[in-house]
């Protein structure tokens, strides 16, 4: 699922894109896309862009007239642009399909939306006002004081220290869900967590109010640092273009994604810890202590052959 740093990134190549442009028309390919029914969708066409706003892990499209797009990709959704080349014809129409769910026409370009896969799980919400936009937050804290990029010239404001702690420890949970919760901090999911945990050197499974000082202060640096870096890299890799190659498992990632492959810190090879479609990936050396996390599936079947050590994998 898109996170922070690919949402970021996402709305910078939209705002050179369509920022001003006007809304010719919406094509939908999927009736389960668009989860409002009024005011209707085609109310937006022939309206301009006037801003982009990041959500959460939503990306919000505002128009003339306080309409607002709002588009969550979900798992497995992405968007792409199509430049109109400069003719005196029409441009050709983009086909809607079952993976090509809709497509939004603007007087220089199509943007469309596309979902892998055969579960539905994209959304599209056509809300008018703030304070509808507002109704679809879930309520989670912002990690930096402004969520729009035109302050990318630096680095955005970081909640401090402080508030952080608060918004970690109002409940008792593991790192990995707290990290993940939508209602306590905005933006971040499954790939980035472990990426955070990886680099505080802290266990997915510890649990918040179980921290000390020490491991707050280092968990709030990486969270910072992390999500700070991968806007970089991600800015860097994109360019002027698209970010067409938007994916949870990314080349120079320490632990996300690379079960069984070296780490990168001391060499020992990443475990996992899957459950229902997701997985934590984590280093037992680095962060827990060269203790291994029981797998839920694979740890019923082994019973008491289940290793409690990394050494015990040989």
């Amino acid at each position: 699922m898109p996170e922070y740093p690919d949402i970021v990134v996402y709305i910078e190549a939209l705002e050179r894109r369509i920022q001003g442009r006007t809304l010719k028309c919406v094509r939908l390919g999927s009736p389960f896309l668009l989860r409002t029914a009024v005011p209707p969708i085609s109310s937006v066409e022939g309206k301009k862009v006037v801003q982009l706003r990041r959500l959460g892990k939503r990306i919000c499209i505002g128009l003339e007239e306080d309409l607002w797009l709002v588009l969550h990709l979900m798992i497995a959704g992405r968007l792409h642009w199509k430049e109109h080349q400069t003719s005196k014809t029409s441009p050709a129409k983009m086909a809607v399909s079952k993976t090509h769910l809709a497509a939004f026409e603007f007087n220089n370009g199509t943007l469309s939306l596309t979902e892998a896969g055969t579960q539905r799980r994209a959304s599209l919400h056509l809300v008018v006002t703030e304070a509808d936009l507002r109704s679809l937050d879930p309520g989670g804290h912002e990690i930096f004081a402004s969520t729009q990029s035109s302050d990318r010239e630096e680095a955005p404001a970081f909640m401090d220290l402080y508030r952080f702690a608060a918004v970690l420890q109002s409940a008792n949970h593991t790192l990995k869900r707290a990290l993940t919760d939508p209602r306590l901090l905005s933006g971040i999911g499954n790939a980035y967590s472990d990426e955070i945990l990886f680099e505080a050197r802290l266990s997915p499974i510890k649990l918040t109010q179980k921290l000390t000082a020490e491991e707050l202060e280092r968990l709030y640096l990486a969270t910072r640092s992390t999500l700070v870096q991968w806007v970089e890299r991600l800015r860097a890799e994109t360019g002027t273009g698209f970010p067409e190659k938007v994916t949870a498992f990314r080349e120079g990632m320490a632990v996300h994604g690379r079960y069984q492959l070296p780490c990168p810190r001391c060499g020992a090879k990443i475990r996992r810890i899957r459950y229902a479609t997701n997985e934590t990936n984590y280093c037992p050396v680095c962060q827990t202590g060269g203790k291994l996390l029981a797998d839920r599936a694979l740890s019923r079947i082994l019973r008491d052959d289940w290793p409690k050590t990394a050494e015990e994998l040989g």
